[in-house]
């Protein structure tokens, strides 16, 4: 498995624990990435995704409550909210991380530890939030991204 997918791997396992347990949990990835990982550059990815997420959680949700119609957060099954929360991270904070990437890791994460229509869910959602990030900058409140192709 590739570092970065394995970093992914275990930066969602975290993530799941946080969710259910609660934020604070945070100050524990140490111990669970020196536990569960040897190598130093899945556990460096994994840090990077679960503290990006961590003090972005508000705005994460945001992200994903906006495009996901009739779809409450707290309401989607647990590891599909949190690969969506670990996805919409990668699209919208990390430039070295193409689009195309983040959405395809993210899906198979979902295929992988969710459900079998979790794939599709994950890509609905995440696509809208990438073709958000690509509208153009002259786009006014009453504009409408979704319009497009759209997913």
């Amino acid at each position: 498995m590739k570092k970065r997918s394995r970093g992914r791997e275990l930066a969602l396992q975290f993530l799941y624990q946080m969710d259910l347990l609660g934020l604070g949990l945070v100050d524990e990835l140490a111990g669970f990435l020196a536990a569960e990982e040897r190598d130093l550059e899945a556990r460096a990815f994994a840090r990077r995704l679960v503290v990006g997420v961590h003090e972005r959680w508000d705005e994460l949700n945001e992200a994903i409550r906006a495009v996901a119609q009739n779809w409450d957060i707290g309401r989607m099954a647990v590891i599909d909210r949190n690969v969506l929360r670990l996805a919409t991270y990668e699209l919208l904070h990390c430039k070295d991380i193409p689009p195309k990437v983040a959405i395809n890791e993210a899906i198979e994460l979902g295929k992988r530890f969710s459900t079998a229509n979790s794939g599709a869910f994950i890509n609905g959602i995440l696509d809208r939030i990438k073709s958000q990030g690509e509208a153009p900058p002259h786009a006014g409140a009453g504009s409408a991204p979704e319009q497009g192709r759209g997913s």
